[in-house]
């Protein structure tokens, strides 16, 4: 049995800060990520994100689903086709294959808990015809313009 205390706001002791990605990999801005269990008994790994204000996640997909709860701070979320506002404990279902990326607020950070499986396919980004898809829809078009 294992206690992870947290050390600070969205920090957790003999927990390691990680960037996000690896940068130039995919277009993301002030994120950072913290592995919190990994465990192949459950087959699932829980992480932390933290958006930084103004920052985002990269837009992407892919075949596996998961599930973030919204630990800190506000911001907004692409599901699909659709933008949703989000904010303290909300619970955002990722199905597979939905586009999706989050966005903090101009003000504050998103911290985010991520559930997803150990073994999990690599996201897919956009392609400029998909990318132009998406934008039809003013809503969206607006959301990926910060």
């Amino acid at each position: 049995m294992t206690v992870r205390r947290r050390i600070g706001e969205g920090r957790w002791e003999r927990t390691d800060t990680l960037a996000y990605k690896e940068e130039g990999s995919a277009p993301f801005k002030a994120i950072t990520r913290q592995i919190l269990f990994d465990d192949p008994r459950l087959q699932c790994q829980l992480r932390y994100f933290e958006i930084a204000p103004g920052g985002y996640s990269t837009l992407e997909r892919h075949e596996h689903m998961h599930a973030v709860m919204i630990v800190r701070g506000r911001g907004r979320c692409l599901l699909g086709d659709a933008v949703h506002e989000v904010e303290l404990h909300d619970l955002v279902t990722i199905a597979p294959l939905t586009w999706h990326q989050l966005r903090a607020a101009p003000d504050e950070p998103l911290g985010f808990l991520c559930m997803v499986n150990n073994e999990r396919d690599r996201p897919q980004l956009p392609t400029p015809e998909q990318l132009a898809e998406l934008r039809r829809n003013p809503a969206v078009a607006a959301f990926l313009d910060g």
